[in-house]
């Protein structure tokens, strides 16, 4: 009997052996134990000792060791991901545990062989391993997004983050500096997982209850949550989620006190800089909105990160734990170069045009360079529009910046692009609701157009820039050239021949029309108004009322073809176009618009008080002017 109880002593002392070398091993490793092939090395040692250890009947002697083992064991299978094998030996572990322990349980009820665990278990050494086991469940629902089960059992799992932080039934072996040769090590301390595992769970229910609307629900736990002893990349993400419940409840100024909290425990947190730029944007402060675009652009360019470290706990990161699409939506931003675009065009429509033009060089440059940014957030995909588009959208900041030259050379390259690929004819049809997204989902169709389009607002841009530098012949060139390409489109309606577009025939549904005739009218409007500079009134007489024929609310038009009939003695006309002009673009609004479709602001342009001036000498009073507002008729 002795030399039975000697044997087995010998075993158990071997496996500890062997279970603190693999430990140490680990440990010397540091972070380096992220590398795959390591941890599946480290895995498949501990599933060998636990082979070992299992070769024999479960003995109430060696059984905390056995768990130890299966903890060790499953601390690896979990931080590559392999739940299933790690909740495998979690039920094989427990089984064995209730056969040393002479528990009942209900082999299907995943819950209730817990719970019969937990209630059979007295010794302390045995029950403190089953509650390290429990740890592990628990970080395994969360990784599998099962919160549904965790709330059921969410009287067990308090007990026992309360249980492991006042060190009752808790571990400190994973402590190198105070184990003995015959302690079992872990490879994570459970007070430290259990404490990761609390804070990741508030976050994860608050982002399914603000996904499900029930924000003062959501906003309740994340505020306990912040007070929690927890890493600032997560302490961050418990007020951005209270930003996140108090904007959907139409509370934006504590919502940025919360982004601002969030950022001021961890700068990185780029998802707050996000949140609190819509929010600026929602409240319309444009230069609130600018600042935290510059700000978020760059953080996404500071070098990648990894999680933080955890003290004893490398290997279950919070990545791995916190991996629900609801909060994963919530902690999305655009990629770098969608917030570089996005600052550049807010800058240009907004004024901030030099600051504008050297966002968009440094989004061209960043495009056509090898090394693309790298990000170490959730990025949401938001594709950039069309390298053409952007190179038209920067052409048109450069010539608002009065650099027309440079202008003139990115349309250079829209133009060399597209050229040789265009049609000589397209034809749009008719598209019936019902099969409008089957018929505009020939990539190729669309290309043409496009490219057209592309092509149609590279001439204008260059006329634009001529306008500019009072070159008139070029500029009517580089217009004339814009309006030849544009009526290569054809528009075919159900039961009629195709034609040329017109104005009427523009619904919200079709960009490519709506694009079409704003391109016709700006370019036929561009080269009237040269026509005046040189004094052909006919010819710029008759594209002005073109121009307003295929875009009515063309501000330039309008006023430039009230001059030109004024200067041919037409004034009772001229004074009816102006004011037909003003009471349209009144109603207008071009925000909304590629910033290369815009009227341009260089060029000729007629002062509005000055012509108002020469109505009332010609014999309208200003209370006449008015009450007869917009009621002038004028045909094109």
């Amino acid at each position: 009997m002795s030399n039975k109880m000697h044997q087995t002593s010998s075993l158990l002392d071997g496996w500890i052996q062997e279970n603190n070398g693999l430990v140490n091993t680990w440990k010397e490793r540091g972070e380096d134990v992220l590398t795959g092939d390591h941890n599946k090395r480290c895995s498949s040692e501990f599933h060998k000792l636990l082979r070992k250890i299992q070769g024999i009947p479960p003995l109430a002697d060696h059984t905390p060791l056995e768990l130890i083992v299966v903890y060790n064991a499953c601390v690896c299978c979990t931080s590559q991901s392999c739940f299933s094998e790690a909740e495998l030996l979690l039920i094989q572990a427990t089984e064995r545990v209730l056969q040393v322990t002479e528990g009942d349980h209900d082999a299907s009820d995943h819950l209730g062989l817990w719970k019969s665990i937990l209630r059979s278990v007295g010794s302390i050494a045995l029950k403190s391993s089953v509650l390290h086991l429990l740890c592990l469940q628990w970080a395994i629902w969360l990784a599998t997004c099962q919160l549904k089960t965790i709330n059921e059992f969410k009287d067990e799992l308090s007990s026992l983050v309360e249980t492991l932080c006042a060190g009752v039934g808790g571990d400190r072996r994973s402590d190198t500096g105070r184990e003995s040769s015959d302690t079992p090590l872990l490879l994570m301390d459970p007070r430290q997982l259990s404490e990761l595992l609390q804070i990741c769970t508030f976050i994860a229910q608050g982002a399914e209850k603000l996904r499900d609307g029930q924000s003062t629900e959501a906003l309740c736990g994340l505020q306990t949550a912040s007070f929690l002893p927890a890493p600032r990349t997560l302490v961050a993400y418990t007020h951005l989620l209270s930003g996140s419940c108090l904007a959907h409840m139409n509370r934006p100024q504590m919502a940025l006190q919360c982004y601002r909290k969030a950022l001021e425990t961890d700068s990185r947190c780029v998802s707050a800089l996000y949140q609190s730029m819509l929010i600026y944007r929602q409240l319309g402060n444009t230069q609130a909105e600018i600042q935290a675009l510059r700000l978020l652009h760059s953080t996404l360019m500071l070098p990648c990160t990894t999680d933080p470290a955890l003290p004893g706990a490398y290997l279950l990161s919070p990545s791995l734990l916190l991996c629900s699409q609801s909060l994963n939506s919530l902690l999305s931003v655009p990629s770098a170069l969608s917030v570089l675009h996005s600052l550049a065009l807010k800058c240009v429509i907004h004024g901030r045009v030099s600051e504008g033009v050297e966002n968009y060089l440094d989004l061209l440059a960043a495009l056509h360079s090898e090394n693309q940014p790298t990000s170490q957030v959730h990025v949401e995909v938001l594709p950039l529009p069309r390298l053409p588009k952007l190179y038209l959208e920067a052409g048109s900041a450069l010539l608002m910046a009065l650099r027309p030259a440079d202008c003139m050379a990115l349309c250079d390259e829209v133009i060399s692009s597209t050229l040789e690929l265009l049609p000589e004819k397209v034809v749009l049809e008719e598209q019936e609701e019902k099969c409008e997204a089957e018929t505009r989902g020939s990539p190729e169709g669309e290309d043409r157009v496009e490219m057209m389009l592309w092509a149609g607002a590279a001439y204008l841009l260059q006329g634009h820039c001529y306008t500019h530098l009072k070159d008139w012949k070029q500029a009517v060139t580089h217009y004339t050239r814009c309006i030849n390409l544009l009526v290569r489109v054809r528009f075919k309606q159900s039961g009629f021949p195709p034609q040329i577009p017109s104005a009427d025939m523009v619904c919200k549904q079709r960009t490519d029309l709506c694009i079409l005739q704003r391109l016709k009218g700006l370019s036929l409007a561009g080269r009237g108004i040269s026509f005046t500079q040189t004094d052909q009134l006919k010819e710029a007489l008759r594209d002005l009322q073109l121009s307003l024929q295929a875009l009515p609310e063309c501000l330039s038009a309008g006023l430039w073809c009230g001059e030109v009939l004024w200067r041919l003695g037409r004034r009772s006309e001229a004074a009816a176009c102006w004011e037909k002009t003003w009471s349209l673009t009144t109603l207008s609004s071009e925000t909304c618009l590629s910033v290369y479709l815009q009227e341009p602001q260089t060029g000729p342009l007629l002062d509005s008080t000055k012509l108002r001036c020469r109505i009332q000498e010609l014999g309208l009073t200003l209370s006449a002017y008015r009450k007869t507002k917009g009621e002038y008729p004028i045909t094109y």
